[in-house]
């Protein structure tokens, strides 16, 4: 049976004003609360025989559209840094050789009660809790952070629904932090076979131009450091 976002993260958006945000913030958890109880989706047959559909059942597909945000922002030891949407990432990525403290935000109740139950005995020192919230809405105190993470869920949202994200990313970063996350490519060759993909898994892709990221960083008042490519996301660290 599927978990539905629990009560208190549908009273948290029903608490924005747009409820267009809601409704995709519902979704987007749902999709992944889905996922990461390993559901069965059922999907049409003329999806199932794309190869992507294949790549994606096989584990491959996974590689593909991983950001390894490590490699152009690796957190430093007694840094304090945010994952913004980290699903289960404390369990997979190396936070213990880092040695950088860890605190996580997601939508998906699912994740977030998986970390919260496993953090603290993988490693109780650097493991400081995951908060249950949407990207818009940070659960933490200004200037808290020196580097804050948001790779895998961008493309789910619209682009002035990301002008808030970086507003509160500003807001609880340190000054001279660093921002790091993924945008989709919709030039690269898997965009929109993904794009469908997704949309049949029960999130809608927005296809936006690299341009037009840019354009909405540069407005935030943020410069990009580095940038990166891989096969669907493009990589990013940004300094406000």
């Amino acid at each position: 049976m599927s978990k539905k976002p629990d009560s208190q993260l549908q009273n948290l958006f029903a608490a924005h004003h747009s409820s267009d945000w809601q409704e995709k913030l519902v979704q987007v958890a749902y999709r992944f609360n889905r996922e990461y109880q390993r559901e069965t989706f059922e999907l049409p047959e003329e999806v199932q025989a794309m190869p992507i559909y294949r790549e994606w059942t096989s584990g491959i597909l996974a590689g593909k559209i991983a950001s390894p945000f490590w490699e152009i922002a690796k957190p430093q030891k007694n840094q304090h840094c945010i994952d913004i949407g980290c699903g289960i990432s404390f369990l997979i990525y190396p936070w213990r050789d880092w040695q950088a403290f860890f605190h996580g935000q997601e939508i998906s109740n699912v994740a977030r009660d998986t970390l919260n139950s496993r953090g603290p005995q993988l490693n109780s020192k650097l493991f400081k809790g995951v908060e249950l919230g949407a990207a818009h809405q940070l659960n933490y105190p200004s200037e808290q952070f020196d580097l804050a993470i948001a790779t895998g869920f961008s493309c789910y949202f619209p682009l002035e629904y990301w002008n808030v994200v970086l507003a509160e990313v500003k807001r609880v970063l340190k000054p001279g932090g660093h921002f790091v996350f993924d945008i989709l490519n919709p030039e690269q060759p898997l965009a929109e076979d993904w794009a469908v993909l997704e949309t049949y898994l029960g999130a809608e892709v927005f296809l936006e131009p690299l341009a037009k990221w840019e354009k909405t960083i540069k407005a935030a008042g943020a410069k990009i450091v580095t940038q990166k490519s891989g096969e669907l996301f493009e990589l990013y660290k940004i300094r406000f």
